[in-house]
């Protein structure tokens, strides 16, 4: 059967004896766990003994579906081995691991996963590798937080499907790999302020990310990053700003408080309950609009707003 790898890592301002022992904790993976934000009510049951050799971490909901993971082999400060078998909406096993070593005064943790898929589904691994990187990451971000202040930066407010638009904005085109998605925008923005200053447009209107493609094998991102503009506003051709424009509509709308790293947990959110409720995308593009920046609003109390626009 085609086999796959996915493996992603993460530097923890914390030594390996205290990032082992939270990581090796099922009794306290739901509260960092990358799959559970999108349904919170999901069944979990962890086994006695949480953080040794047997114990079994088992889930099962409507959206995250069935399965179960067990320590196979504990490392004390070293490495975690686990065996994930997925249940439903399909039987799989899959060998994850978490392997831990000493860097500056911290600890490089990383997270990797080898599985297989049926001959038949060959062509859903590049896919597979993408979605499960970007789980691991959000999972990975979730579990430095914790480890290193007690608590995770990231509340996510599903508001559901509201009227949304007419909506205009301007700015930069860019493109980036899901990995780098935070320098990538953080770049653009800046080019955009400077082409706004320069071309004598105001920036008073809310800083605002369109993205207009995602090319899910390569994992790369296409956005627009830049600011709203009203429909009065004339931006020079000779600018090199892109304008973009969404009529009114309805869209999804998922509300983010806290850290921009945390801006992945709001997306899967809102895609996977729109999958869930079979509801029609539109075409035109998702997008985020910063309600609140930095540096006037501190990190943990940022809002950030996550759009899908709907058929």
């Amino acid at each position: 059967m085609p086999g796959y790898r996915v493996e992603r890592s993460i530097e923890i301002n914390a030594d390996p004896q205290r990032v082992f022992a939270v990581a090796s904790d099922f009794g306290q993976w739901t509260m960092w766990s990358p799959w559970l934000i999108a349904e919170p009510e999901t069944k979990v049951t962890v086994t006695p003994n949480a953080n040794a050799v047997g114990a079994v971490y088992a889930w099962e909901g409507k959206i995250t579906g069935q399965g179960e993971v067990e320590h196979i082999r504990l490392t004390p400060d070293s490495s975690i081995d686990d065996e994930l078998r997925f249940i439903k909406p399909f039987k799989s096993i899959a060998k994850c691991q978490f392997q831990l070593t000493p860097s500056g005064h911290g600890t490089r943790l990383m997270w990797s996963m080898d599985g297989n898929m049926p001959w038949f589904m060959f062509w859903m691994i590049p896919m597979l590798k993408t979605f499960i990187g970007m789980d691991f990451q959000r999972g990975l971000n979730m579990l430095k937080d914790l480890i290193e202040t007690g608590t995770i930066a990231s509340r996510s407010v599903v508001h559901d499907v509201q009227p949304i638009g007419p909506v205009r904005m301007a700015g930069v085109i860019g493109s980036c790999e899901v990995t780098n998605v935070g320098p990538s925008m953080d770049a653009a923005f800046g080019q955009a302020k400077d082409a706004f200053l320069k071309n004598g447009l105001s920036t008073d209107g809310l800083m605002m990310s369109v993205y207009t493609k995602f090319k899910i094998a390569p994992g790369v991102f296409e956005y627009i990053a830049g600011y709203m503009i009203p429909e009065s506003v004339d931006v020079p051709a000779a600018s090199g700003l892109k304008v973009w424009s969404l009529p009114a509509c309805r869209a999804f709308r998922v509300e983010h408080i806290g850290s921009y790293r945390h801006l992945g947990n709001p997306w899967s959110i809102a895609n996977q309950l729109v999958r869930h409720r079979k509801l029609k995308q539109s075409r035109v593009g998702t997008f985020e609009i910063y309600r609140t920046t930095p540096p006037e609003t501190p990190e943990s109390e940022l809002q950030t707003d996550i759009y899908l626009p709907l058929r």
